[in-house]
């Protein structure tokens, strides 16, 4: 039996169609049924990873894996507060997000960005945002807003 392969191309393809079906039925609504895309990927590759209960280590650990992967070639991050600015370059899926933005569809999922909220909030219970994706330059700029504690009723 022989192993098949499909192309990355393919792949690419296929999620720009699902992501744009998805737009054309919810809009702006479909970014908040997204945000656990990469769960999976995320309880078996990253969460072992993390070692450490702090924003930066956990960040850390994620684009590790994101390059160990080869999913990124790079991951840039700056906090600032509760503003977390992340740059990814070389992303296997930057073409589909740049195929969406020529169409007129605002970028409204990232999966390096859905890893990182998954971290903090699994590990610390904080919630966060993805507030902002910006595609310029074969980047994807992200702004992630990551919230105090979540509050506990008791």
């Amino acid at each position: 039996m022989s192993e098949r392969q499909a192309s990355l191309e393919y792949f690419n393809s296929v999620i720009h169609d699902l992501e744009k079906a998805f737009w054309d039925e919810r809009g702006k609504g479909a970014r908040f049924r997204v945000t656990t895309v990469g769960r999976d990927y995320f309880l078996n590759k990253c969460l072992p990873k993390i070692q450490e209960k702090d924003v930066e280590p956990i960040i850390e650990a994620i684009k590790q894996v994101l390059r160990e992967e080869g999913i990124v070639a790079e991951v840039s991050h700056q906090l600032e507060d509760k503003l977390l600015r992340v740059q990814v370059r070389g992303c296997l899926h930057v073409p589909v997000e740049q195929k969406l933005v020529a169409k007129g569809v605002e970028p409204f999922t990232c999966i390096p960005a859905n890893l990182i909220v998954l971290a903090i909030e699994e590990v610390l219970d904080r919630p966060v945002e993805l507030a902002e994706i910006k595609v310029e330059d074969g980047a994807c700029n992200l702004l992630l807003v990551v919230f105090d504690s979540r509050p506990r009723f008791e």
